[in-house]
């Protein structure tokens, strides 16, 4: 089989990325843009703003990505874009986008399902993974327990019932009257904090099963606030000390389902991607979970915990590849669960 290259577009939420990747250099260049100031005034994302900024970017991103990696476009053979789920305007961007120059190019092109793309983000490392493994995504919009046995070959074990652990995060943030986004605030503050002083519930770890629920933790999470506020005690320090329970509460809820997945698995590698995945109290727990079971967890790089191409452009080379591709006459999929897609 010739090498392939692979152009990148993501584009389903506040993040434009552009990456290419070659089936045997690997990653050669990425680009990525974020809207976060954008939306910050609305304190979250707007979607008919995110699509209209991902139409003034894309192009000047994929030109730079090309120039990064010092390529010409008539050397790129497919092109992956996300195709759900998102924001119904923003995937479509830049889903026009690609099928428009796969048209112009002559060369095939498939829509990559986001998640799954998160799944094989730490593909991407020189230490990658072996099938089968579980896989923890945790995200603003998901929060997921998944076996994992190759390419397309998904058993969803635990989902959540309401707010994932990123909209927990984000809510926490507003709550607490802190910025935008603001899962980042809560962590950051949750490092000025004290342990010990609050204590909040693990949710649904007193009940068998691996499906999870932040909701009850949120409102827990106001409650204290509230009674610190009526108290008087409303410092910036009691802020950091709740932020501080609240993340230790996330981290260990998720590490007690984790646990449970690979016992039922009979598993010992662990997967950790998905925005929340760069946290660092939650890869505390689940390196010191991994670590006693004498097993190991892995992770993408920082940069490719939140939205970007690369992941993208990885699970469209694979699919690509494999043969894959799909019609001009394209449609994006703001729902769409992993264990519709196809195995390759």
């Amino acid at each position: 089989m010739q090498p392939s290259l692979t152009l990148g577009i993501e584009s389903s939420c506040d993040e434009t990325g552009v990456a290419l990747y070659h089936s045997e250099k690997g990653l050669l260049a990425h680009t990525l843009y974020s809207q976060v100031k954008l939306h910050a005034e609305y304190g979250g994302v707007v979607p008919e703003l995110a699509s209209r900024d991902h139409i003034r970017k894309l192009l000047p991103l994929i030109h730079q990505t090309i120039e990064d990696a010092q390529i010409d476009s008539k050397d790129i053979t497919g092109i992956g874009y996300t195709a759900g789920p998102g924001l119904m305007g923003a995937l479509l961007s830049g889903a026009a986008v690609a099928r428009s120059l796969a048209y112009a190019w002559k060369i095939p092109a498939v829509g990559v399902h986001h998640m799954e793309g998160h799944l094989l983000a730490p593909m991407l490392e020189e230490n990658k993974p072996e099938f089968p493994f579980v896989c923890l995504l945790i995200s603003g919009g998901h929060s997921m327990i998944i076996r994992v046995d190759g390419i397309g070959q998904y058993k969803l074990l635990g989902d959540t019932l309401d707010d994932a652990a990123g909209e927990a995060f984000d809510k926490t943030a507003k709550m607490l009257g802190l910025g935008y986004p603001g899962g980042p605030e809560v962590s950051k503050l949750a490092t000025r904090g004290e342990t010990g002083r609050y204590i909040f519930p693990r949710p649904m770890v007193d009940r068998p099963g691996l499906d999870m629920s932040f909701s009850g933790l949120k409102t827990f999470t106001l409650n204290t606030w509230l009674a610190a506020k009526k108290q008087g005690d409303d410092s910036d320090q009691t802020k950091a000390d709740i932020c501080r329970a609240f993340e230790i509460s996330v981290a260990e809820t998720l590490a007690i389902k984790c646990k449970r997945a690979l016992e039922q698995e009979g598993l010992n590698r662990l997967v950790v991607s998905g925005g929340v995945s760069a946290n660092r109290e939650i890869r505390k727990k689940l390196d010191a979970l991994m670590a006693k079971r004498k097993g190991e967890a892995f992770y993408p790089r920082l940069e490719f915990c939140t939205d970007n191409g690369a992941m993208i452009a990885y699970a469209a080379a694979k699919r690509l590849d494999a043969g894959e591709h799909n019609d001009l006459n394209f449609a994006c999929r703001p729902r769409w669960h992993l264990e519709d897609l196809s195995s390759i």
